[in-house]
């Protein structure tokens, strides 16, 4: 118990900045337990005790997200972005290179799993390497040739295709080369996906999906996801495995509504709360939150 208690203690000072602690004769706000610390135990008794949920809001953002301050106007705590600096795949704005070539699907029935795929998009096939199982999923790629520059949303895999290397639509292809070269020299790097600057992430669940065993699938997000957990009944995040066929896919979940707390491949930190279980594999679900820019 002592050995879980220290691992309490050392998350919230990891997720929060610093632990919030007092003196032996001082009353701190969100000290459930009265131990004169605020960590992961503190919720469990909360909800164990039937605290209102505005009450286990504000705990659960402390945990989460920052420091508490009762004179803030936002509620008490602090909601800037976390970083978690082990997921961070690269810098802003790196560049690739590599070759370009095309073909005519992605649109429907892509190894990303995103149907439907908007038209309004150009859409990608990206190689093994740099997909590196579903990580790139989704990716919004800026994308250079010889004859300009477009931006692509990474849909499929390339499966033959060396690290750097892009299959792109075949209606695409002549905006950054002529077609007639059928493969060439192309630069590419990540940006923000332009359907996030004003609209939050969103959910689909796969089909078949219950209380009982869950594929949840984060779409709209600003950058590339890399992480995805959901809190669970004793206050703690677990991180859900994800699929190639990019699902993060759980028998553990139960039947929500979720906390998830979704991390980036520059390593930004995101909370999003009651989020519900859908059965319905055609229904998005709006979150709340976005990453920022």
């Amino acid at each position: 118990m002592m050995l879980k208690r220290f691992f309490a203690a050392a998350f919230s000072v990891l997720v929060c900045s610093c632990a919030m602690t007092a003196s032996a004769d001082e009353k701190i706000p969100l000290d459930v337990n009265g131990d004169k610390i605020v960590d992961v135990f503190d919720l469990v008794r909360a909800r164990q005790e039937g605290q209102s949920a505005e009450e286990l809001k504000t705990l659960s953002r402390f945990l989460l997200c920052g420091k508490y301050d009762g004179e803030k106007d936002n509620g008490g705590y602090d909601s800037e972005y976390t970083i978690d600096e082990s997921c961070i795949l690269e810098p802003k704005g790196t560049v690739h290179t590599g070759d370009g070539t095309f073909y005519g699907g992605g649109y429907v029935g892509g190894c990303a799993m995103l149907d439907p795929v908007s038209t309004d998009y150009w859409i990608v096939a990206m190689n093994l390497a740099d997909y590196n199982d579903a990580q790139l999923a989704g990716a919004y790629l800026e994308v250079t040739g010889e004859l300009g520059t477009i931006n692509m949303l990474v849909t499929d895999l390339l499966p033959e295709g060396k690290k750097g290397d892009l299959d792109l639509y075949v209606d695409a292809f002549p905006l950054i080369a002529p077609a007639e070269k059928g493969r060439v020299p192309v630069s590419w790097k990540i940006v923000p996906l332009d359907t996030a600057e004003n609209a939050p992430v969103c959910y689909k669940y796969k089909e078949g999906t219950t209380e009982f065993w869950c594929g949840v699938q984060v779409r709209n997000h600003r950058y590339p996801i890399t992480k995805l957990e959901y809190l669970d009944e004793n206050g703690e995040f677990v991180e859900i495995n994800r699929r190639p066929y990019n699902y993060f896919e759980s028998m553990d979940m139960g039947k929500g509504p979720f906390t998830f707390r979704i991390t980036d491949i520059y390593g930004q930190v995101i909370i999003d709360e009651n989020i519900p279980l859908s059965t319905d594999d055609t229904e998005i679900i709006p979150g709340h939150v976005q990453f920022p820019k």
